[in-house]
């Protein structure tokens, strides 16, 4: 199985208890990112936001998965890309300390903003400049993306 068939399924995969998983992980990604705020936003030592750290990157990665292992269109949506530019920054705030408290809560607006932003704007699509649920196949039939 390729990588396009692997990202792109023919019609999406459904996990068993995604929303509660999804809830979950959520959760705990906040619980993670608030630890975090020691580096960004009071230059605390490594071990006092080392686990917190960890929480943050595993369950930020793990709701990557679960969303991308769905179906593929969560990275061309703007939702997916919002996730995409946030990692940029938070590169970029590790590399360059001094734009680190600025980053950080940057972030954490972007997270806001696409959290509770409206279905036309999350679901939208610069690449196919439309709202994008699902993607069409080669003749033009649109394959359901699991997510309406």
């Amino acid at each position: 199985m390729g990588i396009k068939r692997t990202l792109f399924p023919e019609s999406s995969r459904t996990l068993p208890g995604k929303r509660y998983i999804s809830l979950t992980l959520r959760g705990l990604h906040l619980v993670g990112v608030a630890g975090v705020a020691g580096l960004f936003l009071f230059q605390l030592p490594f071990e006092q936001w080392r686990f917190y750290g960890l929480l943050a990157l595993v369950s930020g990665v793990l709701m990557m998965a679960v969303e991308i292992w769905g179906d593929g269109v969560w990275l061309f949506q703007l939702r997916g890309q919002a996730v995409l530019l946030k990692l940029v920054l938070l590169a970029v705030a590790l590399i360059w300390p001094g734009t680190a408290a600025f980053n950080f809560v940057l972030i954490v607006l972007i997270s806001a903003f696409f959290s509770h932003a409206p279905g036309k704007i999350r679901y939208y699509s610069l690449w196919h400049g439309e709202v994008v649920k699902a993607l069409r196949t080669a003749d033009g039939r649109i394959r359901d993306s699991g997510q309406l």
